[in-house]
């Protein structure tokens, strides 16, 4: 008897039906996936964009660290027509290292301190962006800024950073009134004894002070000082006697005997605020540039002059056999207007650099991820912050840079007034 087996196939087009079904699904998902990175990339983009901060955190000078005309022969390998102005130079293997390391991680490698700035708070205070690089050499090394240290309790003013003079407060070494060679400074800071200034037999005397003032020198930080001013018992480059407002007065000094009316305000904040807090100094000193405008309508030029905290090798520069302390121009970009700021940075750094070749560290940005961002500097678009030297410079090395920063001030403003005067 034959044995009739029957076996029943369900239909093919089910598991079809299920492969498509998943096919699409994945198809879907990928769809949306794009979708979503793409319109968030465009929303970064536009929020990037928008922002007065749009500079990529890893690029922070990092360009500037390869050779000169690399970036133009890269585009000539590209655009047969296009030739780059910069003559062709060596390939320098470290350079072109530290631009790469900088690009893909955002290190320095000359600063191993970026190393671990990302990623322990309050390391990283002060990121900056290269706007406009100097002539400083091989590294492009960007400005530091520390808070002080605090002092031990009980004790406000180390002793240590007090220099020793039998001189009574206020007074110079030939009993003479310090801030009355200023050319009208506000109120005197706590009465600072200003030491020795460094001869000059060059300059002629003091003129009659200005009666017109144009320039406001003032100091938000103003007990910045220099370790080799105050000797080995030092703790901190911190004074309240021998300190930045001094190389302000010799700006506003110079200034005045250049036929520029200034104005030095030397405000000693920690006695001057009560309950003083560092972090608020822009604040404090945004009333003293506010009180200076009100009573002096014809201030034209607002420097907030400080000191950086960079040791020496990246603060000094030699100029015909002399020592200057470098500056560093800083552009708050929390500031809505800043490219006028910086425009104006711009023509003091491109003159500095003519007549004092490496005296310049360049034109810095910061936002207010890493600071204040703003600095006052909306209130005048010839506002600006300039760090002059750092802790291991010495008061000398920064007379000698104040000196050349009031003459290149004043030129550009006998220059701004000669256009203003032949375009009427």
């Amino acid at each position: 008897m034959k044995r009739i087996t029957v076996q029943w196939h369900a239909p093919r087009t089910s598991e079809a039906l299920r492969r498509l079904l998943v096919q699409w699904r994945t198809f879907v998902l990928l769809s949306v996936c794009t979708f979503v990175a793409f319109v968030a990339a465009g929303l970064a983009g536009m929020a990037f964009h928008s922002s007065s901060a749009a500079d990529w955190p890893a690029m922070n000078g990092a360009a500037a660290s390869l050779p000169n005309g690399v970036l133009g022969e890269m585009a000539g390998m590209e655009l047969p027509s296009f030739k780059s102005s910069e003559s062709r130079t060596g390939f320098d293997g470290r350079r072109a290292a530290s631009f790469l390391i900088r690009f893909i991680t955002g290190i320095n490698p000359h600063q191993p301190r970026s190393l671990l700035a990302s990623e322990m708070p309050g390391l990283e205070t002060s990121r900056a962006v290269l706007l406009r690089q100097g002539s400083v050499g091989e590294h492009v090394t960007g400005p530091e800024d520390h808070p002080p240290l605090p002092a031990p309790d009980g004790d406000e003013h180390d002793d240590a950073q007090k220099p020793e003079t039998s001189d009574p407060p206020g007074k110079q070494a030939d009993g003479t009134d310090p801030d009355e060679a200023a050319g009208g400074g506000a109120a005197p800071n706590g009465g600072q004894a200003a030491p020795e200034q460094p001869a000059s037999p060059e300059k002629p005397a003091a003129p009659t002070a200005a009666k017109r003032k144009v320039a406001l020198i003032y100091h938000s930080h103003n007990r910045e000082s220099w370790l080799p001013e105050l000797g080995e018992g030092a703790k901190n480059a911190e004074s309240d006697e021998i300190n930045i407002t001094l190389v302000g007065k010799r700006l506003a000094q110079r200034l005045e005997e250049a036929g520029i009316g200034a104005i030095h305000a030397d405000v000693d904040y920690v006695t001057a605020i009560e309950d003083y807090r560092w972090e608020l100094s822009y604040k404090y000193s945004k009333e003293t540039v506010l009180e200076a405008l009100a009573e002096h309508d014809s201030l034209t030029y607002l420097f907030d002059i400080h000191r950086d905290s960079q040791p020496r090798g990246y603060t000094t520069a030699t100029i015909d056999g002399k020592d200057y302390a470098q500056v560093y121009f800083i552009i708050g970009k929390g500031n809505p207007d800043w490219r006028k700021n910086e425009a104006f940075a711009a023509d003091i750094h491109r003159l500095l650099e003519e007549r004092y070749p490496g005296i310049s560290r360049g034109i810095w940005g910061k936002d207010s991820s890493s600071g204040n961002g703003e600095y006052n500097q909306s209130l005048s678009p010839n506002s600006l912050l300039i760090e002059i030297g750092g802790i291991e410079n010495t008061l000398e090395e920064c007379y000698r840079t104040a000196d050349a920063l009031a003459e290149v001030i004043a030129e550009l403003y006998r220059n701004a007034v000669e256009t203003n005067a032949g375009a009427e």
